[in-house]
């Protein structure tokens, strides 16, 4: 079996829509695009480094695809992650019959949460998201993701594509790392850990009992 992991920039208000340039994505209107590119500093280099230090496959929604295939064929062979993600096997979700030119693409259609849950059970490298906000929502709903990298930057967003929508399954997660840049922003690494918990007794008090009846009757 491989691992799951979501490695994602997001704001204090969980956007993670666009967040190295404007033309990146401004779908729904969205004008704040570049956001992450006044805190960069060495610390977070070295975070994202660590990202793509051991082997991996990227798996991606199809617009981050089609960011990534406009770009990253066309760094030369000099830049680090150039080199790494034009290597790596890409699996991309998507809809659309219309090729995939990218080297080592594959294109993932139709059951998208059942054919990368068959991916899993494989052996070979993690399966790594950048981006994908689209693709991240599924990959929760079907409780597949194994482990989140985030970068939390110290700034809100306001209206913009999240990470945590309303199809979230309930989990709780273990910290298992945690620093911070020199500019504030936070990098975390969570790992599963169960379920939620409940601090209510477990044979509740008359009033408690009457306070729940309240609640269901005003909805």
């Amino acid at each position: 079996m491989r691992k799951l992991v979501t490695a994602a920039f997001v704001s204090l208000d969980g956007v993670m829509q666009a967040p190295g340039a404007p033309e990146e994505d401004p779908t729904g209107g969205f004008s704040l695009g570049g956001w992450t590119v006044n805190y960069w500093d060495e610390p977070m280099g070295e975070f994202m480094g660590g990202i793509f230090s051991d082997p991996f496959a990227l798996l991606l929604g199809r617009k981050t695809y089609e960011i990534f295939t406009a770009h990253w064929p066309f760094v030369g062979q000099d830049d680090p992650i150039g080199k790494v993600f034009n290597a790596a096997t890409k699996y991309v979700a998507t809809t659309s019959e219309e090729q995939l030119t990218w080297e080592n693409t594959v294109a993932l259609r139709g059951d998208v949460a059942g054919e990368i849950a068959r991916l899993k059970q494989e052996d070979g490298p993690d399966l790594l998201t950048q981006g994908s906000s689209g693709l991240l929502q599924t990959l929760l709903a079907h409780d597949l993701i194994d482990e989140l990298r985030l970068l939390t930057f110290p700034l809100i967003l306001g209206p913009g594509k999240r990470l945590f929508a309303d199809g979230a399954k309930p989990q709780a997660l273990k910290l298992t790392t945690t620093s911070v840049s020199t500019t504030g922003v936070i990098m975390s690494v969570y790992e599963r850990a169960g379920k939620t918990g409940s601090f209510a007794m477990q044979e509740p008090s008359q009033a408690e009992i009457a306070r729940r009846e309240r609640i269901k009757r005003e909805g």
